[in-house]
């Protein structure tokens, strides 16, 4: 019986949408206030998915506090008060955009999930704008 299991999390962080194949011009008509040459922030929220079989030793697909273990050391401790096109290493040459950010997350976190696998990570980057990532199809 496959069960899908979720932690939310969050982060704040500082970015630039800037591509630097494109002019100043071009990347000011495409990104406008995200464009800012000195970087503007987001409080971010994080929610990661894990599905998969209910142990029936333990009733749990994974156990919370590991996945909570596994997103602070793959990505928040990284991301979290940083400026993401400057601090991060596994984001350098990436324009930082939400989408951008949930395929780099989930390569961070595939190859971690010790029971279940990953579902899907989803990012909002405010109550409004939010993307979801469920892998390459």
């Amino acid at each position: 019986m496959k069960v899908y299991i979720t932690r939310k999390t969050h982060f704040s962080a500082a970015h630039r949408l800037y591509n630097p194949e494109l002019s100043d011009e071009e990347n000011q008509a495409l990104y406008g206030l995200c464009n800012n040459p000195l970087y503007h922030g987001h409080n971010y929220v994080l929610e990661v998915t894990v599905c998969g079989d209910i142990d029936p030793v333990t009733g749990y697909l994974i156990d919370l506090k590991k996945l909570r273990d596994i997103i602070e050391e793959k990505i928040i401790k990284y991301v979290d008060h940083k400026n993401l096109n400057l601090e991060v290493e596994f984001l350098k040459g990436i324009i930082p955009t939400s989408e951008n950010l949930a395929v780099a997350f989930w390569k961070q976190l595939e190859k971690e999930i010790p029971n279940g696998k990953l579902y899907s990570i989803k990012i909002y980057e405010s109550e409004r704008n939010i993307v979801e990532f469920r892998g390459e199809e």
